[in-house]
């Protein structure tokens, strides 16, 4: 290898073979100027190659960078949501009565106004029987008073007895007619038969139910959140919807409508979602997690969440830079974070544009470690 010292001699005998040459004072000055000048020079090289051998034998670590761009971030909230259904309910009678005939069965479909169960009558189809035997009479009776009436014959009193009477009676029989119709248990909404909680000849009133029906067609989706969240969150937002027991089920639908009172026991407020059952797969009751964007920024630094650490003075991570020398190393940066999701993280200070940030390999390095890029993107 060839040293300084050696570099430096074979220049100065240079010096003294041209002295000894017949020149003039000012000619052997003005080459020796010029022979300090291509020493100088030499100097400057041997060192760089003296450095350039010297980092040859200094282990750079591998490392992958990813060059910052502008880029889209996107926050969602997310949280767990409950179905139900649109149209779900517990079926029971107007009036009492013995369950007299169940129609339908478990599972299955049934249309809008469908016969479901029918009440024992036997009662009212007597008490209308009485009733218009009776009314049969005061009609009679009408007539005959309304005949002496016409005639001036008896009192205004009878007259209007009389007629009262069949007002009375029809009043009566309507009423009994409706009650009825109300032994009969009708379908309020077309859907499907999912229990039935009486059998034949169980005693059935008013507010007790005798079977639950539901449609699984259209369906509902709640979920409570956060008030911290109630001024980004609007009807008409977009809501990415998922189910952990279908995972190939996603779909997305917006918000139908935002609750109007913040629960004081959890500080949340609700949101509901109106969706669509394919092939009635979904069930109520069922799990599902919302996904709701409440930030975005087109113009973003973005970077894996996990490449950034924290010192007592911040939050930090490597970028690559070079030395003086033209030598790579790995340079602590101080950064300050935005929001993170889906392990990124958005940069809000501390990168410009075209920083090279180690991706890979940041646990090998230490700010000012020798470093070698293999990939970037």
């Amino acid at each position: 290898m060839i040293t300084k010292k050696k570099f430096i001699l074979i220049a100065l005998m240079g010096i003294f073979a041209a002295c000894n040459n017949e020149q003039s004072p000012e000619q052997i000055q003005q080459e020796i100027n010029d022979k300090k000048k291509q020493i100088s020079k030499l100097k400057q090289e041997v060192t760089k190659l003296e450095n350039s051998l010297s980092n040859d034998s200094i282990y750079a670590a591998p490392v992958n960078i990813k060059i910052i761009k502008p880029e889209t971030f996107v926050h969602k909230i997310e949280v767990n949501g409950t179905v139900e259904a649109e149209q779900q309910a517990n079926i029971s009678p107007e009036i009492n009565g013995q369950i007299k005939q169940i129609y339908v069965n478990e599972g299955q479909r049934v249309s809008k106004g469908r016969l479901l169960a029918e009440l024992s009558t036997e009662v009212t189809r007597k008490s209308i029987q009485e009733i218009k035997t009776s009314l049969e009479l005061a009609r009679t009776t009408y007539k005959k008073q309304k005949k002496l009436w016409d005639q001036n014959i008896g009192s205004e009193i009878q007259y209007l007895q009389a007629k009262n009477q069949i007002e009375s009676l029809e009043s009566s029989l309507e009423t009994m007619k409706a009650q009825l119709d109300m032994a009969k248990i009708k379908a309020p909404f077309s859907g499907i038969v999912d229990d039935i909680f009486m059998k034949v000849g169980d005693l059935a009133i008013p507010g007790t139910p005798v079977m639950n029906i539901v449609n699984l067609r259209q369906l509902n989706v709640n979920a409570d959140i956060s008030e911290s969240y109630l001024s980004k969150i609007q009807a008409g937002d977009t809501v990415q919807i998922s189910f952990p027991a279908y995972p190939g089920i996603k779909m997305k639908a917006p918000v139908f409508r935002t609750g109007n009172i913040i629960k004081p026991d959890n500080r949340t407020f609700k949101v509901q979602v109106n969706i669509t059952n394919i092939k009635e797969k979904l069930k109520p009751n069922i799990i599902s997690v919302l996904r709701i964007n409440d930030y975005t920024n087109h113009q973003a630094f973005i970077v894996p969440s996990i490449i950034i650490k924290k010192d007592m003075k911040g939050d930090f991570l490597f970028v690559a830079e070079e030395d003086d020398n033209g030598v790579l190393i790995a340079e602590k940066r101080y950064v300050e974070t935005g929001k993170s999701y889906k392990n990124k993280s958005e940069i809000i200070g501390g990168l410009s544009e075209n920083d090279r940030v180690i991706v890979d390999g940041y646990n090998m390095v230490s700010s000012g470690s020798n470093i070698e890029i293999k990939n970037s993107y």
